[in-house]
């Protein structure tokens, strides 16, 4: 007996033609925070949970979301489909960034310098966990402001979306990138 024919994949998705397109068994995922919030009700407190989780391919690839619910794994689950959504590719040029950049979100400020290698991820919890997941092995941040998780990892996802390419700025400025990196 024959084995089955397989018939081609029916759209792009399913062909994998999307560059996007992360398989979910390489991704790297980790809770920054979960929060639980009481309302108060004629027979007591109702309890709602929020989480913040940040997600990466640990290959440049990072996104950061926020999801609520009544359940805190179901929180998770929904902070994890709107990171997925909002991944955005992050250029790492020798295991660290190519130049220093601050971003902004609220009252938080995070400021990201490149560093050399073997320093390693120097950074507190909400920037270390976006870090990570990016795949960037040696870099220096400090936050400056808002320490809220919230601000903190939206002002290290803003920051990171500032980062060009050095083969980007190169073309940019109509210089070759051998003279952009000496």
């Amino acid at each position: 007996m024959a084995a089955p024919r397989r018939s081609a994949p029916a759209s792009p998705r399913e062909a994998g033609l999307f560059e996007n397109e992360v398989s979910e068994a390489q991704l790297i995922d980790k809770v920054v925070s979960i929060n639980r919030v009481a309302k108060v009700v004629k027979g007591g407190r109702r309890f709602r949970f929020s989480a913040v989780v940040v997600v990466g391919d640990g290959q440049g690839r990072v996104g950061a979301g926020l999801g609520k619910a009544q359940e805190v794994p179901e929180a998770i689950r929904k902070a994890m489909e709107r990171a997925k959504k909002s991944m955005i590719r992050v250029p790492i040029l020798n295991n660290t960034i190519p130049y220093m950049v601050t971003g902004e979100y609220g009252s938080g400020r995070v400021l990201l310098r490149p560093a050399a290698e073997g320093t390693g991820v120097i950074a507190g919890g909400p920037v270390r966990a976006v870090v990570e997941v990016a795949g960037i092995k040696n870099v220096l941040t400090k936050c400056i402001g808002s320490h809220n998780p919230h601000n903190a990892v939206k002002a290290t996802m803003e920051a990171l979306r500032q980062l060009a390419a050095p083969e980007e700025v190169a073309q940019r400025r109509n210089k070759p990138l051998a003279e952009l990196l000496a």
